[in-house]
């Protein structure tokens, strides 16, 4: 009967993901990952054809919405990046708490807070402006403006819309779906307006999806990204908007990362 019980714990928590024990960078990493994030910190992957993720976690959740995501977009361009935070020595172990949860959820919710987020340009090789602004608002048509959302206990799923001014892309309304259970939040973002490169659409209405996922795991939070888009057939425009993806999620990781330090200094206090 012991060995039963054993196996039938065993096999919860293989469905369950580990949900009774924390998640490792072992479990969630691909073999040589883990040395090579723990040396770097970040790593990053732009693939223009074949598209695989090569980066993203092994996290039920998140290669969920990955998979459904690929498939419905059947994407010309696929950025990732992976980030390794380190949680403050006073952090919850070996899961973040209750309340280190909904700070983090809270943070992610503060679209208000990526007006004037910079990131390096490639095409002008300096600094610039991400977005002039960001606001959350009510519904697409109407754009009435919204403060950011706070929760208490993040839901299972919620459904944000913004309006956010891009200096390279333009005015753009973006749809953002977040996702989340006991381990990760997961966010998605879609385009709702087109993405226009000066006089050239770039990339067409709902032909853009970014995932960004924040896992729980022991003394770390692990961070990916990834932005894919089906980019309009004109010569080397693939290739411009995967420099720009490229660098734009550098500039979201660093967001994030500012936003994590935030919400654990706010639970110090």
């Amino acid at each position: 009967m012991k060995k039963i019980n054993q196996l039938l714990l065993a096999s919860f928590l293989l469905i369950r993901g580990t949900s009774l024990g924390a998640l490792s960078l072992d479990a969630l990493l691909l073999p040589g990952q883990q040395g090579s994030l723990l040396k770097e910190g970040t790593l990053r992957e732009v693939q223009f054809r074949y598209l695989s993720p090569q980066l993203m976690p092994q996290h039920r959740l998140l290669q969920k919405l990955m998979d459904d995501t690929l498939e419905a977009l059947a994407p010309s361009l696929l950025v990732e990046s992976l980030h390794l935070y380190t949680k403050p020595q006073d952090a919850a172990l070996p899961h973040w708490s209750g309340a280190e949860r909904s700070a983090l959820f809270n943070e992610t919710l503060a679209l208000s807070s990526l007006a004037g987020l910079r990131y390096f340009s490639s095409s002008r090789k300096a600094m610039r402006v991400f977005y002039e602004s960001s606001q959350v608002i009510d519904q697409p048509d109407t754009q009435k403006p919204l403060p950011d959302p706070v929760y208490i206990e993040p839901p299972a799923k919620l459904l944000l819309y913004a309006r956010q001014k891009d200096l390279t892309f333009g005015d753009m309304i973006y749809q953002y779906e977040y996702h989340t259970d006991e381990d990760a939040l997961v966010l998605v973002q879609q385009n709702l307006s087109p993405l226009v490169a000066g006089i050239f659409p770039a990339v067409g209405k709902n032909k853009l999806r970014s995932v960004v996922a924040v896992i729980d795991a022991e003394g770390f939070l692990l961070i990916y990204a990834a932005s894919m888009a089906k980019v309009v057939s004109l010569p080397g425009m693939n290739q411009r908007v995967g420099q720009s993806f490229a660098t734009r999620t550098d500039a979201i990781m660093s967001w994030f990362t500012g936003r994590a330090d935030r919400a654990f200094t706010k639970l110090t206090f």
